[in-house]
């Protein structure tokens, strides 16, 4: 079967790898003029499924209520005139309360934990290099309190099948001496030694690369304008660079994929959230972390990546707007050089943004459409990378026709 792969981020190299693989033509269009050019170019590097709880939590909504006063809080709303933002907006916070947020966490731990497994065979498949890190991945905590209300909460993902162990401040400095200098401002962690780091963006060039190989097709700087639709089927992309034909296509446009797929009267509960990275060059590799992980009072990660240290941090409710400007990094600039004074180049900072196609429960749209050979796999949010390979191979058993080996809950379209 002839299939049109709809975006070429992580999500949609990893679909189509796939489907290529099922035996597919598959023939991937994107309007950048490589792969992974946007929402995947900069991210936080963490393939972390003890990350996997969901934002929408009873905490969220304090947290954007305190945003609109002071904007250095995890989870920041800046109110626009978008009909589309306070839609989301109400939805997410209907998914706010703690019953909501352990299903939707059980969900997301589901799907990240399948797909590590699907990543590993991605990896032994095609041999992609991407500064990959398999030494697990620190959780840490500022506060006795925090550390020992995390150490509960992680129960929950415990009931899943993920091995975490709780470490104090010595035993966390011991797994990780390149946070030895930040010893006085951890109280614990939590340690989840099956998480992995990398560089997202190396990941899925190569991983393209591999495509290719394999017969994939692409389409650079190719916009998609809009879908064809006739007899309760998809006949044709449009672009700007004239129309594709194919036997199914399947939608990997993150936060876009509502704006396309509206016209269809398909509506998806996807709005952007924004996050900023810095990428600095390392003056000292030795004096950096040897692993990936997360000061979670911050909600700021980080992860080596080779000759670079990954900073991440911020979730901001504010638009399609990547733009950004060197004041919007302060905040976690100054809380980067507390964690890592030395090793790395300040005067060096690669600044980046980028919008996190968000769902309300944090879960993708991994489902066919109500039409009849058009295929969703969008809206992977803060864990994009965590999901894609999982979500590839559920998305490509589903085209099939096999049943996947995860249950769909969560995933599933819904008018």
């Amino acid at each position: 079967m002839r299939i049109a792969v709809l975006g070429a981020g992580v999500i949609g190299v990893s679909t189509s790898w796939q489907l290529a693989k099922d035996g597919h033509e598959v023939v991937v269009v994107d309007r950048e003029a490589e792969a992974a050019n946007f929402t995947s170019f900069g991210n936080a590097g963490l393939v972390s499924t003890g990350h996997a709880y969901a934002w929408a939590s009873p905490r969220a909504p304090g947290l954007m209520l305190r945003s609109l006063l002071a904007r250095d809080q995890a989870i920041v709303f800046k109110p626009q005139f978008d009909a589309r933002q306070w839609r989301w907006t109400m939805a997410f916070l209907g998914q706010c309360t703690s019953e909501r947020a352990r299903i939707n966490t059980i969900n997301k731990t589901r799907l990240c934990h399948y797909s590590q497994e699907v990543l590993g065979e991605v990896v032994a498949e095609t041999g992609v290099t991407y500064d990959r890190g398999t030494g697990g991945v620190l959780y840490f905590y500022r506060s006795a309190a925090s550390f020992e209300a995390a150490a509960v909460k992680a129960d929950l993902l415990r009931s899943q099948g993920l091995a975490i162990e709780a470490l104090d401040r010595a035993a966390t400095i011991a797994r990780d001496p390149g946070l030895a200098a930040a010893a006085g401002q951890i109280a614990g962690a939590l340690y989840v030694p099956t998480d992995e780091s990398g560089d997202c963006r190396k990941f899925t060039q190569a991983l393209a690369a591999a495509c290719a190989a394999r017969g994939v097709a692409f389409r650079w700087n190719t916009a998609i304008t809009g879908l064809e639709a006739a007899n309760g089927e998809i006949a044709r992309a449009l672009t700007d660079r004239g129309p594709i034909a194919a036997d199914a296509f399947v939608v990997c446009l993150g936060v876009y994929a509502p704006h396309l797929l509206s016209r269809l009267d398909i509506h998806l509960p996807i709005y952007p959230v924004k996050g900023y990275s810095l990428t600095i060059p390392a003056t000292d590799t030795a004096a950096l972390p040897r692993i990936g992980g997360v000061d979670e009072d911050n909600l700021l990660a980080y992860c080596p990546m080779g000759d670079r240290l990954r900073v991440t941090a911020t979730a901001e409710i504010a638009g399609y707007s990547n733009a950004h400007k060197p004041a919007d990094f302060a905040t976690m600039t100054d809380r980067a050089k507390r964690l890592f004074p030395a090793g790395l180049d300040y005067g060096k900072l690669g600044q980046w943004a980028g919008l996190r196609p968000m769902t309300p429960t944090g879960m993708p749209v991994i489902d066919r459409s109500p039409y009849a050979n058009l295929w969703l796999n969008t809206g992977h949010g803060h864990i994009g990378w965590t999901m894609a390979s999982g979500s590839a191979r559920v998305l490509a058993d589903l085209v099939s026709q096999r049943a996947p080996a995860i249950d769909g809950e969560g995933m599933r379209y819904e008018r």
